[in-house]
């Protein structure tokens, strides 16, 4: 006789297993099935080299909720990095900005006077913004045409919480969501490189320049949880123990969900309904429900049969932009870089290292991708995670992590294969090089993930890190596809729980929540 849960959740991320804890706290026999060996998804930890490591993509240190940390008793704390961002200058000294906005003011007054008279109230109308954005993310998006009375009341919240923002403010928001970070940041300030370092909030992880529009709601988006100008933040993770997915898969294995690594299946689908999966071996596992954490296409062209839907949904489905744009580098250093400006000992490099010294700069980036090329100068985003976790390198040493943007999936000529992912990480090392001139001779060791190997490693179609972009027509009730916005799929009793759903990547464990939630109600 088949093995049978009440629940089998198909991916492990920090999503999928904070779903996975919620339904077992609420009495649900749970099981957590991923391919992979290990935990995690692309948080999981690589070894670059022997003693070198670090996880794969480090999208998942942005705010998670307090409230899941509380709902599901975890012991982790949410601590920013400070400084937030160290944002490289070829023309002379970096900007610095830290958690403070004094701090910040007094760094930005170094570049330009004027700027800095401007940034307390730049910096308290995002936050007021991402605030109002921080409301809508904590639960579900919202029926607009729905009739059910707690839909309704849903609708009457959030017009009311719109309101609360005053006059002011809710022409501001809605007035900033659909602009171009171009315009609002050479509307607020004149220096270039402070655009260019607000500007990068707004094209993370989107094949987008600061020129297209909706790239103020992207940068709102990171902003979400953040103090009030905590630009760039990162969390900090000082040990393992706070590691997420090692942290939640604690908390499943204390509320008994059964995670199985290593396994891999496809989602059993009879009379239009999920029945529980079929693994690689032939075995069975029913369920009365399951969820995935793959993204939409991975989903219903992969792991289900596609004959099972329906074609306008299909062709949905292959509509969602995903795009991917990043590549990481991930380096192994026998000594700390030395980047121009900054301190011997490291100290002003616990946050983000950022080459992005205009918004020309990232704009000339994105052309060069948009046509399917590399870019000749790349918008550059480096952390070196040891300085915070000594224990991810041997003593004394260290390991940085750099995510590359814009590395197109469709390159114009030929593929992604290991010379050009070499390729990559030369330029890489010679472009950080001219701020860190003893990087090259640091390097012990380096691993590189192009958006190819994020595909085919890791399961992210086209090696976006988000499972679909963040583009206007891809959020709030349109996210992952409009009619589709609320976890559930066509398919009864088959739900989704990643990133490409409502509210997207980067607010890690959010859309695990919500998804939790809604399948509570079913």
């Amino acid at each position: 006789m088949a093995e049978r849960f009440d629940v089998i959740v198909v991916g492990s991320g920090v999503n999928e297993l904070t779903a996975a804890c919620y339904l077992a706290k609420a009495g649900q026999r749970v099981l957590v099935l991923d391919p992979r060996p290990e935990i995690g998804g692309v948080a999981a930890f690589q070894e670059i080299c022997p003693g070198f490591r670090l996880e794969v993509s480090p999208s998942s240190s942005g705010w998670f909720w307090p409230k899941i940390a509380k709902d599901l008793d975890l012991a982790v704390s949410q601590e920013w990095s400070d400084p937030t961002v160290v944002s490289l200058n070829p023309n002379g000294e970096p900007l610095v900005l830290w958690r403070e906005m004094e701090r910040s003011r007094d760094e930005i007054k170094k570049h330009s006077p004027a700027d800095a008279g401007k940034w307390d109230a730049f910096c308290a109308l995002m936050h007021r913004l991402a605030g109002f954005l921080e409301n809508l993310y904590t639960q579900s998006p919202p029926r607009l045409m729905s009739s059910q009375a707690v839909d309704l009341l849903m609708l009457v919240r959030l017009g009311y919480r719109l309101r609360q923002l005053g006059k002011v403010d809710m022409i501001e928001l809605l007035r900033t969501l659909p602009m171009s970070a171009q315009d609002l940041l050479d509307h607020w300030f004149e220096s270039e490189l402070l655009k260019g370092t607000l500007g990068a909030t707004g094209v993370t992880n989107t094949f987008q320049g600061p020129r297209s529009g909706g790239t103020c709601f992207v940068a709102l988006h990171h902003l979400v949880g953040r103090p009030a100008g905590a630009f760039r933040a990162r969390t900090v993770l000082k040990s393992e123990t706070g590691h997420l997915p090692s942290v939640l898969a604690n908390a499943a294995n204390r509320l008994g969900v059964e995670v199985r690594t290593g396994v891999a299946a496809k989602i059993a689908i009879e009379d239009g309904a999920a029945t529980g999966v079929v693994l690689d071996s032939g075995e069975t596992i029913a369920a009365r429900t399951v969820i995935s954490g793959a993204d939409p296409r991975k989903t219903f062209l992969e792991l289900c049969d596609p004959t099972e839907l329906g074609p306008e949904f299909l062709r949905a489905v292959k509509n969602v932009k995903m795009r991917g744009v990043r590549a990481m580098v991930h380096l192994a250093l026998g000594e700390l870089p030395k980047f121009r400006g900054t301190p011997a000992d490291g100290s002003l490099l616990r946050g983000v290292v950022s080459l992005s010294p205009s918004l020309d700069h990232l704009e000339h980036a994105y052309d060069d991708a948009k046509h399917g090329s590399v870019s000749a100068a790349p918008y550059l985003e480096a952390t070196i995670p040891s300085l915070n976790d000594p224990g991810l390198a041997p003593a004394g040493k260290h390991v940085m992590s750099v995510a590359v943007q814009y590395t197109p999936y469709r390159l114009k000529e030929g593929a992604w294969d290991g010379p050009r992912a070499d390729a990559l990480a030369d330029k890489v090392v010679a472009t950080l090089t001219e701020y860190a001139p003893n990087l090259k001779g640091a390097i012990v060791g380096r691993r590189v993930y192009t958006p190819k190997d994020l595909e085919d490693g890791f399961g992210l179609t086209e090696g976006n890190l988000y499972g679909g972009e963040l583009t206007l027509d891809q959020i709030l009730f349109m996210r992952p596809i409009p009619g589709w916005a609320h976890y559930a799929t066509p398919i009864q009793r088959l739900f989704l729980c990643g990133d490409s759903n409502h509210p997207g990547g980067a607010l890690p464990g959010l859309a695990g929540a919500n998804a939790a939630r809604e399948i509570g109600k079913s």
